[in-house]
């Protein structure tokens, strides 16, 4: 897997921004099979910075049923929250 299919897409809420205020923590959806040591490698590698931590954790898709009696399901998704050491920073705007 190369970088760009490691790391799908930054989450942006309410939360993590608070959490990159704070702690400079950062939140990212991920590739499901990719590991910590791959994930801190892709984001250093693209964002140019340098990660002292990184946190994963599987999130199970939620059960939805719109507008018919079928029940469907969102799918399953990998989130890493990522620390970066003092003096980085990531601009995601």
């Amino acid at each position: 897997m190369n970088h760009f299919e490691i790391i799908k897409n930054a989450r942006l809420s309410e939360k993590g921004t608070l959490q990159t205020e704070k702690y400079n923590q950062y939140t990212f959806i991920v590739d499901k099979r990719a590991n910590k040591y791959e994930i801190k490698k892709a984001v250093e590698e693209l964002f140019k910075v340098k990660v002292a931590k990184v946190n994963t954790m599987n999130v199970r898709g939620k059960l939805r049923r719109q507008y018919t009696t079928q029940a469907g399901k969102s799918p399953d998704w990998k989130k890493a929250i990522v620390t970066l050491k003092e003096g980085y920073k990531i601009v995601l705007t």
